[in-house]
């Protein structure tokens, strides 16, 4: 008979074997709060048109060409480089004027770097333009917009590539839509390119190394982007190294 303590061992075991998330048993999926999300930290400031980018430095004409119309956040992901697990994530936000830049913070990606053609097990974050819809963790839902699923399928155990403890990797993850279905928990197992082209990558809290396919960021941070993403403004994430991203 296997216990209950084994089988979230299990689970969690088999969750980190393919990439930063997977799919087994969802836990406890809410619905976004009624009342209003809390306010941002700070107020955005008024921008001239001559001062607000119309396009997102960085970024060259493919990329952009992969950006939704619709989309009015941007979770900018810019790698150090090809084979780099060092990267910065700044949220832009579309305003009238153009797009607005929030914080910039420091951030990990996957062990051997980018990958356009990212393949299970590769240990290269995947290149491109993915949209965010879902969230969860096993901590309890911080105010979030987003669909959040919370359960004990998000039990991050062992250690990183460096020897760093990995519990409280999965304390709050947001879903990158590569290779998944929109609108499940990120623990959802649908891999609709198949299971070879990997799967379960998400932006989660950072554990002071590089990660399987994942990008990480601070806990604070974390809980930050969490509250400011909104479904009705359609959050997309951009990812991959800069040479990449600029073309």
């Amino acid at each position: 008979m296997i216990t209950r303590r084994t089988h979230v061992a299990l689970l969690a075991a088999s969750l980190l074997l393919t990439g930063c998330g997977g799919g087994a048993v969802a836990g406890t999926r809410t619905a976004p709060p009624p009342s209003p999300a809390p306010a941002r930290a700070t107020p955005s400031p008024a921008i001239s048109v001559e001062v607000a980018p119309q396009q997102i430095p960085g970024l060259g004409p493919r990329t952009r060409a992969k950006i939704p119309a619709r989309a009015r956040q941007a979770v900018v992901v810019t790698g150090r480089g090809r084979d780099s697990p060092l990267s910065t994530v700044v949220l832009w936000e579309r305003t009238e004027a153009g797009w607005r830049a929030g914080a910039s913070w420091p951030a990990h990606n996957a062990l051997k770097g980018w990958s356009d053609h990212h393949m299970a097990g590769d240990l290269r974050s995947p290149i491109g333009v993915y949209t965010l819809t879902d969230a969860g963790g096993l901590l309890k839902n911080p105010g979030t917009k987003l669909p959040y699923d919370r359960g004990v399928g998000f039990t991050a155990p062992g250690t990183g590539f460096e020897g760093e403890p990995l519990a409280g990797s999965f304390d709050y993850v947001i879903a990158i839509n590569y290779n998944r279905r929109p609108g499940t928990s990120p623990l959802d197992w649908t891999r609709p390119m198949g299971a070879g082209r990997g799967g379960g990558i998400w932006l989660h809290v950072d554990h002071g190394g590089p990660t399987h396919g994942c990008v990480s960021i601070a806990e604070k941070h974390m809980k930050e982007l969490l509250l400011a993403l909104d479904p009705d403004l359609r959050p997309i994430v951009v990812m991959g190294d800069a040479g990449s991203l600029n073309r």
